[in-house]
């Protein structure tokens, strides 16, 4: 990713309650979270499967109750209730699937400096 003028942006992070190791990057365009699952987890394995390199886009919304409330209102489907994320400080995520089957997540907003 150097090539394309990324680096990492923090330490990488483990998050148990998900399956999956992680690690940011930054450069010129999105911000990127990389994933990998953690032994015996299988979290990442329909994505795999079929090749998907890239599967969903993150959100930050300042009120995570009432946008899931606004998403599920319009044909969303919660497919991972709420729950603390160890990339976020523990700040609550949400994921998604729209009408049209994209997939997103939504980020608790706050201040917490993210832990190791």
């Amino acid at each position: 990713m150097a090539l394309l003028g990324y680096q990492a942006e923090s330490e990488d992070f483990t998050d148990p309650g998900q399956g999956i190791q992680g690690r940011f990057i930054a450069g010129p365009g999105p911000r990127i979270e990389l994933l990998i699952q953690t032994d015996g987890s299988s979290v990442l394995e329909p994505w795999l499967a079929k090749g998907v390199k890239a599967y969903h886009y993150g959100y930050e919304v300042e009120r995570l109750d009432a946008e899931l409330e606004r998403l599920k209102a319009a044909g969303g489907i919660v497919v991972t209730a709420p729950r603390p994320a160890v990339a976020f400080a523990g700040r609550r995520i949400s994921f998604v699937m729209l009408r049209n089957l994209f997939l997103v997540e939504l980020i608790e907003a706050g201040q917490a400096e993210r832990t190791p």
